[in-house]
């Protein structure tokens, strides 16, 4: 690259991160975004052509990011720092969310939240729990299981191993429907009945059980009615 150019580049960087410093990506368009995020794995070179080729075989920001490091590197040239470094992103949001969100109260709506921002940026079915004590003190809030209700058997005695050993009054249990579609299956609602009933056996109540998908969510107690899954 030519020193001329090498100064081009310079400045349209410079111009990039100081319109993102004072306005944030206020107005920015998806592949001005994947560019800037490049910036810092590709030192010399441009990057919005490549920003470019990846939002045309992918078409979002998000699945850019899924995308295997193997494949960003043999199909667009990437190095594995920069094919690591989108591969980073949805994890380090849901470390952001889940770390800002963390509250020492919890009741069905910071459930929600603080759930949520597990699973941001998953590409598979997970499980997670909350739980908090007689108080609404919160213990814990975690994934515990990778795999669909379908075909991984609901994680029943890792959730009571950590609900008895935390002492918790109340559960809030949680997992992801990758695929879209956010309805409980039949898996689901008996999944929900049996972690109902198993833990009221022991004193606690699961309060709700929530399925997120990437853009909603979908609360089974609110719906109980409909169920009849829920002890109490």
């Amino acid at each position: 690259m030519s020193e001329k150019n090498d100064n081009l580049h310079a400045g349209h960087r410079q111009r990039v991160r100081k319109r993102f410093i004072e306005h944030g990506f206020e107005g920015f368009e998806p592949h001005e975004i994947l560019e800037m995020v490049l910036f810092y794995a590709i030192p010399r070179k441009d990057t919005n052509l490549l920003a470019h080729k990846l939002l045309e075989r992918y078409g979002t920001f998000a699945k850019v990011c899924d995308a295997p490091v193997d494949v960003l590197q043999r199909d667009f040239g990437l190095t594995e720092s920069a094919a690591v470094l989108l591969k980073m992103l949805p994890p380090l949001s849901s470390v952001y969310v889940s770390s800002h969100n963390d509250a020492e109260y919890i009741d069905r709506k910071v459930a929600v939240e603080l759930l949520q921002s597990r699973f941001i940026g998953a590409t598979t079915e997970k499980v997670a729990l909350a739980l908090s004590d007689a108080k609404d003190r919160l213990i814990f809030c975690d994934i515990v299981i990778e795999g669909s209700l379908t075909s991984t058997e609901l994680p029943l005695r890792r959730i009571v191993d950590l609900a008895m050993r935390s002492n918790a009054r109340y559960a809030y249990m949680a997992h992801n429907h990758p695929s879209g579609l956010c309805v409980p299956s039949k898996a689901d609602i008996a999944a929900t009945r049996r972690a109902s009933e198993t833990l009221w056996s022991l004193g606690i109540m699961l309060v709700d059980h929530i399925i997120f998908t990437s853009t909603e969510y979908y609360s089974i107690r609110s719906y109980a009615h409909s169920y009849n899954v829920f002890v109490k």
